[in-house]
């Protein structure tokens, strides 16, 4: 049989361009090494850390009253693109008044904190736990989470049962009996959580921009190729990270001018170790597959002894209100605020960020009437 040269080439070239393309794939697919704080080729440390359990650092400021002169110990976990060094409105008279001392610190990955490649809803919890442990903050305290950093929170609240035993972790029990009141401010929604009906999960997700839906999905079912998707440029991705303002209320862009004109001390540290480390894992780990959903949780303070608190923004377009409303009304013993007049940075505004401190601290009773469809706390401070 005779070969044409033509056809002689035919394999080599298959072979070639087969072996292009998986290059090609592979480095798409895989993204780039973190720059770790420290490292001879990573920013250098500029803030105090800790050291965990597992050998990666925590970084972590403080602020309020010296923690040896508190009342009230407050953990606050930031959110996504956030840090440490965000800046609670709080005036220092509410803090001096309430004795209130709080402990910020970047969640893995952000800021001066090394990355974590197994970062899970679990193991942000976790570092919650060692760092309290570490700088001995006390038998008791409270948390913050806000938007994002709400997800360690919800770890937190689960407690014992027969029906949840095999969704417990050892720790879980002993740091349990340490917490005394938890607020969720605008906090994130996974709308996979199993106890969602499919027809309010379906309506709050056709809310978010097509581009923001996409993006999560990616996240939740094929978590190895959202390092491509938001770094791909023929698909609009996360609309947050293209900068689209559209996703923001009226509330919001007042908030965000403020801060434009009086930029945070260390904010151009947040993705210093690389945007992977801090954005992309954040949203592969909130928007992944849980152990657990919100209805797995049972009263952690039966006895009145702390609270638990959502705050909502009703003119939220980043996490819709009739999610978190649901949950309030699934959860009765959460205390469900929603703001008529906010958005998704409810928190930044003084006098919010004043009333879920006081909130919190003080366990005010709150006047809720069941019978209405929605659920609306307004403390007298508001006024």
């Amino acid at each position: 049989m005779v070969f044409s040269p033509f056809a002689a080439m035919i394999a080599p070239i298959a072979v070639a361009l087969t072996v292009g393309l998986l290059g090609w794939t592979y480095r798409a697919l895989k993204p780039p090494p973190p720059k770790i704080c420290g490292s001879p080729d990573g920013p250098p440390v500029t803030s105090p850390r800790i050291k965990l359990s597992d050998g990666r650092h925590l970084a972590y400021r403080e602020a309020g009253v010296p923690r040896e002169e508190a009342k009230y110990k407050i953990v606050v976990i930031h959110g996504f693109g956030s840090s440490k060094d965000l800046n609670l409105p709080a005036s220092e008279e509410l803090v001096e008044e309430l004795r209130i001392y709080f402990l910020f610190f970047d969640r893995s990955g952000y800021g001066d904190s090394d990355p974590n490649p197994s970062r899970s809803v679990k193991s942000e919890a976790y570092d919650v736990q060692e760092l309290a442990d570490k700088l001995q903050i006390g038998s008791k305290f409270y948390v913050i989470g806000i938007s994002m950093g709400a997800y360690p929170v919800y770890n937190f609240l689960l407690s014992n049962s027969t029906k949840r035993k095999k969704l417990l972790w050892q720790w879980i029990f002993s740091f349990f009996f340490r917490l005394a009141g938890a607020s969720l401010v605008v906090p994130f929604v996974n709308y996979w959580w199993p106890c969602l009906p499919a027809n309010l999960s379906n309506d709050a997700f056709s809310r978010l921009l097509a581009q923001d839906q996409w993006s999560f999905r990616v996240a939740h079912y094929t978590p190895w190729l959202f390092y491509w998707w938001v770094s791909q440029k023929w698909f609009p991705s996360l609309s947050i990270l293209a900068g689209n303002m559209a996703i923001f209320s009226q509330s919001d862009l007042e908030i965000l001018k403020k801060w434009s004109e009086a930029p945070s001390v260390g904010q151009e540290k947040i993705q210093q170790q690389g945007v992977y480390e801090s954005l992309h894992r954040d949203i592969m780990a909130s928007y992944g597959k849980w152990e657990f959903d919100p209805m797995d949780l049972i009263n952690p303070f039966p006895n009145n002894e702390g609270s638990v608190h959502i705050w909502q923004g009703y003119e939220d377009r980043i996490i819709p209100f009739q999610v978190n409303r649901y949950l309030s009304e699934k959860l009765p013993w959460i205390h469900y605020h929603e703001v008529p007049d906010a958005g998704h940075l409810l928190i930044f505004e003084s006098k919010n960020c004043e009333a879920v401190l006081r909130e919190l601290v003080q366990r005010r009773n709150l006047v809720l009437n069941r019978n209405q469809k929605w659920l609306y706390s307004r403390p007298r401070w508001f006024d």
